[in-house]
Order: structure tokens, then sequence, then C-alpha cells
């Protein structure tokens, strides 16, 4: 029987050409300007460490001096390192890592690849179990190369070809800085979207290839990259020190779950108090425990024109859905007669009905054929936007399938009203019009 509609809506397609077309293309600009600015904010607010976002979570204290203190007000996102380190020393979290970003020059033995310039993370240990980083050769280094100092390195895949072909370079030495350090560990592909370990180096961009020991970073005065937050009266020679009253590093940590986050949470204010009661920290305690997904949401990783975008385009879709209501009902309410024919041969309301959403339907899969064509235009505009999420408009699987999906609802939708009306026809009526 659904075949024998579809076959009924094609020869009605083709005896209103010029009505079937209005349709089609007034239900594709909705979808297509619908699909073009769902996809950006698919790609900008989802999950980018999906199965564990909910057990990682970022820290925040509350160093600041007690002149600027305002109740309730949010502390800094980042730490100092004096308080970065105690964190990491006392080892309360599953897994944590302590992390800034930096660069410097890089060069390798044996490599006809002349010096240059690479972007890097100074890190510890857990980083990499921790965040589900995978591995193409070796591993990470252990908690004993950052109490040692050690002078070891793991590069990105990227970096790897560039600078030996792809090989396992697990062993070999590569310099930075015209320092030597050993090559542990090549990771393969790996740049989470949104960045959300560290916003302040770029949200969507800004892929690291290189990862070093914090501590050896420090050891060697490497250059960091990110922002930094300087406090207090007197001046700070270098804010990198130990004691500098400087926050600039960002501090993650795994925990297994709500209980142990709660433990966590209390810890840092147990620690909040401790300072206080040290004389380095003036305020209150002041600390903020947030997961992924709370982290971005409350960074507004989502710019705020995206979702303003968003909310205009479900609206034109609405409108373009009234008008293809008004364009079925006209459709349908032109064909009285021939509805009425088949109400008096025998056709129920319901087979009317039915026959009314098929050809509605059919209207949806051809206005999402065509939308789909406006929302890759309006992807590859975006694109050509200079912003640092632009690269990431495309559409994947999910939102081909979402696209159809969309056009087939949205036309059974518009189409409910019209059908309804249809099916009321009386055929007496519409027989004695004749």
């Amino acid at each position: 029987m659904l075949g024998y509609y579809l076959t009924l809506a094609l020869r009605s397609f083709r005896r209103n050409r010029v009505l079937t077309a209005l349709m089609v293309i007034t239900l594709a600009l909705g979808i297509g300007a619908c699909m073009t600015t769902l996809t950006v904010f698919h790609v900008l607010s989802g999950d980018p460490i999906p199965g564990k976002s909910d057990r990682l979570f970022h820290v925040q204290l509350d160093p600041e001096p007690l002149a600027t203190y305002v109740p309730g007000a949010e502390p800094d996102s980042q730490l100092t390192r004096f308080d970065a380190e105690a964190l990491l020393r006392d080892g309360h979290a599953t897994r944590q890592a302590m992390m800034t970003g930096g660069g410097g020059i890089i060069e390798a033995e044996d490599s006809a690849v002349r010096p240059f310039l690479e972007s890097m993370r100074y890190t510890s240990a857990d980083f990499f179990a921790m965040f589900d980083v995978p591995f193409l050769h070796g591993q990470g280094w252990t908690a004993q190369d950052d109490a040692g100092r050690g002078r070891v390195a793991v590069i990105g895949r990227t970096l790897n070809d560039k600078l030996f072909g792809g090989a396992d370079s697990v062993g070999r030495q590569i310099r930075v800085d015209g320092t030597a350090l050993r090559i542990v560990g090549v990771i393969d592909d790996w740049l989470p979207r949104p960045k959300f370990y560290d916003l302040n180096t770029g949200r969507f961009d800004g892929q690291e290839h290189l990862f070093l020991p914090f501590s050896t970073a420090i050891d060697l005065k490497m250059g960091t990259s990110g922002s930094s937050n300087c406090f207090g009266s007197g001046p700070t020679n270098d804010s990198r020190a130990v004691n500098a009253p400087c926050t600039w590093i960002q501090y993650w940590v795994e925990l297994e779950n709500p209980a142990q986050a709660d433990a966590f949470k209390a810890y840092l204010a147990n620690y909040s108090a401790q300072q206080k009661a040290a004389g380095r920290f003036e305020r209150p305690a002041n600390v903020r425990l947030r997961s992924v997904m709370d982290w971005l949401d409350h960074r507004k990783v989502v710019p705020g024109d995206v979702r303003l975008q968003l909310w205009l385009a479900l609206g034109f879709l609405l409108v373009c859905l009234v008008n293809t209501v008004g364009l079925l009902l006209a459709k349908f309410l032109r064909r009285g007669g021939e509805i009425g024919v088949r109400r008096a041969l025998g056709a129920s309301r319901r087979d009317v009905f039915v026959q009314a959403i098929v050809e509605s339907g059919t209207v949806g899969i051809a206005g999402g054929l065509l939308g789909l064509g406006l929302a890759q235009a309006g992807l590859w505009a975006v694109r050509q936007r200079p912003t640092d999420y632009a690269a990431l408009a495309h559409l994947d699987s999910a939102m081909l399938l979402l696209t159809f999906v969309l056009a087939l609802v949205a036309s059974i939708a518009a189409g409910l009203l019209p059908a309804w009306r249809s099916m009321q026809i009386a055929p007496a009526i519409q027989l004695k019009s004749q």
C-alpha cells in the first residue's frame, strides 16, 4: 500500500510542479539554515573526552589578597606553582596533572630538517593515562622522571613523521633549545576539541606536538605560553618562581566517583585553611571542582553568537514550516473532488489521511536532499570565517542522518493539519458539485 501512495504522490508532483517546487524549496531553506547552525553548535558543544568527562575535574583555589576579595566571586582559573606542586605531592586523587603551554626550537640528530619553532606542553607523568592519550610507540615518562627532572620527551605523530620519517623513534634524541632530550614515546593523532585541559592556548586549535616533564622545563628555563595573573603589593621578578604570587598553571585530577569528588573538594578546602593559617592565603576557603563539561559550560566555550544563530535558524525553520502547511493545505483542498471520488469508492478517512502524510513525507525527503546541499554550502561559508573553530564546521555521519530525520519529521508535522482537513472532506458534497 505504501508503494501505491508513493506512486500517487509522484503523480501529484508532476501535476502541480510549481506548487511542489515551492514546498521543496521552502522546506530546504529551513533545513539548510537549521543544519548549518546546528552542526556548528554540535562540534563546539560536543564532549571532548566521552566516557571519561564525568571523572575528570578542573581544580581552582583562591590565593589572592583579601583587599580585592568579593564574597562568592569566582577564584582564578589557574594555580600558583607552589600550590600545584603541593597538590601533586599530596596525591589525593587517582591521577593528577599540573601543566602549562610552551614553545621552543626543535632539531633532531641525523635529520636534514632545519631547526624550527614548535609548540609544547609541560606537564606531569599522569597526563597521558588521565586523558587517554593513544601511543604509537613507547609510553609516557614516569613519576621518577618528574622528580628527577629527567631529560625525556614524548612527541606527536606529526613531529615524528617530520623528523624521523614515521619510524619508531623511541630511544633517539631531539634537541629543544639546545638541550638533548631522549624520546620515550610517540603518540598517535590526538587533539580533543575543544582543548578542554587548557583553554588559554587555543580552544579549537593550538595542537601540541611535544610533551616534556614540567620540572624539566622549569629547570631548563624554557619559555611558557598562556595567560598569567600576578598579585600582591611587591613587584614580581620571576613569575615562574616557586613562591611567586602568580597563577599560571592548569591543574586537573581524575576521581572515580561522586564520593571521591566530594572528599577531594573537602581536601581542597582544608588545604586552603592550612595555607591561610600559614599566612600564604588571606581569603576564606574558596575552591572549585568542575567536571569537563561543567568547566566548558562555565567558560562559555560555545560563543554567544553561535547560540543566537541557532535560535534564529530554528525560528526560520518554523516560519518555513508554517508556509509549507499553507502550501499543502492549498494543494490538498484543490483536490477535493478527487478525494471525494476516492471516498465514494470505498476509501476510508484513514486511507486519505495516510496518503496525504506519505505525500508530505516525500516532499520532506526531497527538501532534505536539497537542504543538505544548502547546509554544505553554509558550512563552507562558515569555514571561510577567521575564527578558531571554523575548520571544524563539517557534517559528520550523525548530523547527516539528522538532516534527513529533521526534514522527514518537519514535513510530516507540516502535513498533519492539511491531512486532517483533507480526510474531513464529505464525498457527497464533492460529488454533487461535479
